[in-house]
C-alpha cells in the first residue's frame, strides 16, 4: 500500500468547497483514526475493484479527503470514512468495467496474499475468493457494492442505502439479485482444506504430464481461464471441458513446470501456488472446486497483476532473514 504521511497536502480537487485544512496539532489524531479503520477500507475497496492496485488508490485517496475534511463536523468518523471509499470504489468501478469489455483474454482479479490478514478487514465474508470476485464482476457496480457491504461487512440494509444513496427497497432488490446471480454461477463450493488438498493433487498431476489423472480431478464442464491481458503468450479464450482442459495441462508440462520454483501460499482466503523464475514471480495460479472435483483453474499472468503477490513475497523473506549485523547495529543506536 502506498506510504501514508501525516500533514500531506491534499490537491484542492480533493477537497469539497465546505472543508477546510484542519489545524497541525489534530493531524496525529486523524492519522490514528484513519489508520484504525484502513485495512477495512482496502477490504471493502478491493472487493469492488478486483484490483489491490486501484483499492491503494482508493484508501489514499480517501486520507488526502479525511486530512482537509472539517472533522469537527463529523459525528462518525469510520462511517465516514467507509462512505467516502465505497462511493469511490464505484465511481472507478463504472469506468473500469468499460474498460473491462475491450480487455484481451479472460480477466481475472488481482490477486492478494491473506496469510497475515485472511479476511482483509471483513467481519465475515463470502466476496473474497477469485472465483466470487469473478462473478462479482458481471454485476453493476452498485449491486456489487451492496453486496459486499452487507455478506462481507455484515452492513444493515439501512446504512447501505445511506451509503449508495438509494432506498432501502432498492438496496434489497440489489441483494437479492446479487445473491441470485452468484448462486447460479457457483457451485458449493470445496472446504479450504479440500481445495489445498485438489490443488495438491492437480499440481502433481499436471508435473507428470498424466491426462488420466488429471481427468480424475476435473468435473465435466471444467473451465481453465488464462489472464495475460494481452502481454503474455496465453490461451486469449478459455480452455473448456475435462478432456480437453487435461490434453492442455499435459502438453505443457514438460517445458514450463521444469523451468520455474514453485511456493504455497495463501490468496484470498485460498491455497495458490507461485511460480517463480530467477527469483521472479511469473505466474500464480489457484482453483475452486466442489465435491472433490475442480471446477475452476486460474493462471494470472499478467506482471502487473503479480506486483502485489511479489511485494509481499519479499517482505517474508526480508522478515525471516533478519536485519542482518550490520542493520542490528543501526537498530541498537536508534533505541
Amino acid at each position: 500500500m502506498p506510504t501514508i504521511t501525516a500533514g500531506q497536502p491534499a490537491d484542492a480537487s480533493e477537497a469539497s468547497s465546505g472543508d477546510r485544512p484542519a489545524p497541525a496539532d489534530s493531524i496525529d489524531e486523524a492519522l490514528s483514526v484513519f489508520l484504525s479503520v484502513r485495512p477495512r477500507l482496502f477490504g471493502m475497496a478491493y472487493r469492488i475493484l478486483g484490483s489491490a492496485a486501484d483499492a491503494d488508490d482508493i484508501v489514499q485517496s480517501v486520507w488526502l479527503r479525511w486530512q482537509m475534511k472539517d472533522r469537527s463536523a463529523v459525528r462518525d468518523a469510520p462511517a465516514f470514512l467507509a462512505t467516502t471509499t465505497v462511493r469511490l470504489a464505484v465511481n472507478l468501478a463504472q469506468s473500469a468495467h468499460a474498460r473491462r469489455e475491450t480487455y484481451i483474454g479472460p480477466w481475472l482479479p488481482e490477486p492478494v496474499d491473506t496469510s497475515d490478514d485472511p479476511y482483509l478487514g471483513a467481519e465475515c465474508d463470502d466476496a473474497l475468493e477469485l472465483a466470487v470476485l469473478v462473478l462479482l464482476e458481471k454485476l453493476s457496480p452498485n449491486e456489487r457494492a451492496a453486496y459486499v457491504l452487507r455478506e462481507a461487512f455484515d452492513y444493515p440494509y439501512r446504512q447501505i442505502a445511506d451509503i449508495l444513496q438509494v432506498t432501502e427497497a432498492n438496496v434489497r432488490q440489489l441483494i437479492t439479485r446479487a445473491r441470485k446471480h452468484i448462486r447460479s454461477e457457483r457451485q458449493a463450493p470445496a472446504s479450504a482444506t479440500e481445495q489445498r488438498r485438489l490443488l495438491t493433487a492437480f499440481i502433481s498431476a499436471a508435473q507428470e504430464g498424466s491426462v488420466v489423472k488429471l481427468e480424475g480431478l476435473f468435473t465435466a464442464d471444467i473451465a481453465s481461464y488464462a489472464d495475460g491481458g494481452g502481454i503474455m503468450n496465453v490461451a486469449r479464450i478459455p480452455v473448456r471441458g475435462r478432456s480437453l482442459v487435461a490434453k492442455y495441462i499435459a502438453k505443457i508440462a514438460g517445458p514450463f513446470w521444469a523451468s520455474v520454483t514453485l511456493k504455497m501460499i495463501d490468496t484470498n482466503g485460498r491455497a495458490s501456488l507461485v511460480m517463480l523464475r530467477a527469483g521472479e514471480v511469473i505466474a500464480l495460479a489457484t482453483i475452486a472446486g466442489s465435491k472433490r472435483r475442480i471446477n475452476q483453474i486460474m493462471w494470472v499472468m499478467r506482471p502487473s497483476k503479480l506486483t502485489a503477490i511479489s511485494r509481499s513475497l519479499r517482505a517474508a523473506r526480508a522478515s525471516s532473514a533478519g536485519p542482518g549485523p550490520r542493520a542490528s547495529r543501526r537498530r541498537r543506536r536508534v533505541t
